[in-house]
């Protein structure tokens, strides 16, 4: 068997010394290099399958290195050994092209590890082919990739989801998917869907929170002409616009008790009955359910049928929410200002250092939804190459602060207006209590309705009735 040929670049002898010394006696073929002109001097001569380099050379970064590396032989496995806490360095490092990074101190399990995965890996060198998009496999996940609008994280929370999400997806089990708001819930349901064997059939998305009482059951079945008031023609229902497809349903432990036997049913029987119709229309609908509360507590608590839990729980997936997946933020703050970029006909460059660093530090309450409103707003306001600070909300920069300073508005007077428009401080004074309510419960919109004592359509419209006011003016 022909031994894999590996080369170490890093200007510690030790390390050098030592590793190569561990990996020949796991049957690799190692040399190693002390400098970065002597390692790419040393790879130009050679014919190694794999490259370990450290990220500071002195003379070059590890990140030239790798340039220089691809430029001759792009399918060459490089990773590079970045300090413990250097999360940017890695995740540029990554975007570049290298297949990962390890961390200071070396452990060799670990090292063991990643050289497995990645001689297993049969992932081809970027080249451009035909125009179908490329299909993550299971384990084999590029990291910092965007496929289908999915952008594969480098943390190892994200991995350990990813993981999860590919092995599920190729089954037909039903999925719970637990995650706080603005955590990526749907883009997740998406993905499972795109990596199922129903990848061409219809995925039909619900927000059961933005259901009325009265219309869920039309809305998700269907009803048929004259079934109630305001019935003037037939209509489909969400399930048999996702038939042989997906549905996801959002929020699901909103929908009254009376539509969860209805669903039950459905579910069980894979069939349905449009409202007011007799027919029965037979059903092939895979169901994944997202919630940001627990339906197993919902269920114990009756505030949602314990049979229904149990025919949605055959797999269950929890989304960490943004500030535990600090690798993370870096990555997703380039793909939403890309995203940006392209909608805004701009061509800013990046991030300022201290723009990262207040990222990095911030609790992210509304997690990905959040952070991407931000970055699109930065890119509106930012004039120069990079984002900086001053493009930044204040309750970014100081979100200790915000709560406090919003919790009294006082109208402007600029000396044309005389009075005070009660209509509209009664309209600010209620907005500012619903957003201190969503701070305080971590913007669970369920939970906020709960204590305000609305439901959560009613809240959903004071939200949106309040920002179109706000732009109008």
């Amino acid at each position: 068997m022909i031994k894999k040929r590996i080369l170490i670049i890093d200007d510690d002898f030790d390390i050098c010394t030592v590793l190569s010394r561990f990996l020949n006696n796991k049957g690799y073929e190692a040399d190693s290099a002390f400098t970065a002109s002597g390692g790419l001097t040393k790879f130009r001569d050679g014919n190694y399958d794999l490259v370990i380099t450290d990220y500071r050379l002195g003379e070059k970064s590890g990140k030239d290195v790798l340039v220089e590396i691809k430029k001759m032989k792009p399918e060459t496995i490089v990773i590079v050994i970045t300090g413990y806490s250097h999360i940017k360095t890695a995740v540029d490092v990554v975007k570049a092209g290298a297949y990962d990074y390890i961390s200071k101190p070396l452990i060799p399990d670990e090292v063991l590890n990643l050289l497995s995965s990645a001689f297993a890996s049969t992932a081809p060198p970027p080249a451009v082919v035909a125009e179908e998009p490329p299909v993550i496999k299971p384990g084999k996940l590029p990291v910092g990739q965007v496929i289908d609008n999915f952008l594969v994280g480098c943390s190892k929370v994200a991995q350990q989801l990813y993981s999860q999400v590919d092995m599920v997806a190729p089954t037909n089990y039903s999925v719970i998917l637990y995650g706080e708001t603005g955590t990526g819930k749907e883009v997740i349901a998406k993905r499972i869907h795109k990596s199922s064997t129903r990848a061409n059939q219809p995925f039909v998305a619900i927000d059961c929170g933005a259901l009325s009482k009265e219309l869920a059951g039309s809305a998700l079945f269907g009803h048929v002409k004259g079934a109630f008031t305001g019935a003037l023609s037939d209509k489909e229902g969400h399930f048999e616009a996702a038939n042989h497809g997906t549905i996801f349903l959002d929020e699901v432990a909103n929908l009254s008790y009376e539509t969860q036997a209805i669903l039950l049913r459905v579910i069980q029987e894979r069939k349905c009955k449009k409202v007011g119709g007799t027919k029965e229309i037979d059903l092939d609908v895979r169901v994944i359910v997202a919630s940001n509360e627990s339906l197993f507590d919902a269920s114990r608590n009756g505030k949602f049928r314990e049979d229904l839990y149990h025919r949605f729980n055959e797999f269950t997936l929890h989304i960490p929410p943004l500030r535990q997946r600090l690798e993370d933020i870096p990555l997703f703050a380039e793909y939403f200002l890309d995203k940006s970029n392209k909608e805004l006909n701009k061509t800013i460059a990046g991030f300022d250092n201290e723009v990262m660093n207040i990222f990095l530090k911030y609790p992210w309450p509304g997690n990905l939804r959040e952070m991407r409103n931000v970055v699109r707003r930065a890119v509106l306001l930012t004039k120069g190459d990079k984002v900086g600070i001053s493009t930044l909300p204040h309750e970014i920069i100081n979100p200790l602060d915000s709560i406090n300073e919003n919790a009294d508005i006082v109208p402007e007077q600029d000396g044309t207006r005389s009075e005070f428009d009660l209509k509209d401080a009664a309209s600010k004074a209620e907005y500012e209590t619903i957003m201190k309510v969503l701070r305080d419960v971590k913007f669970n919109k369920s939970k906020a309705a709960k204590i305000l004592k609305v439901d959560r359509k009613t809240l959903y419209n004071k939200i949106k009735t309040f920002e179109e006011s706000n732009r109008a003016t």
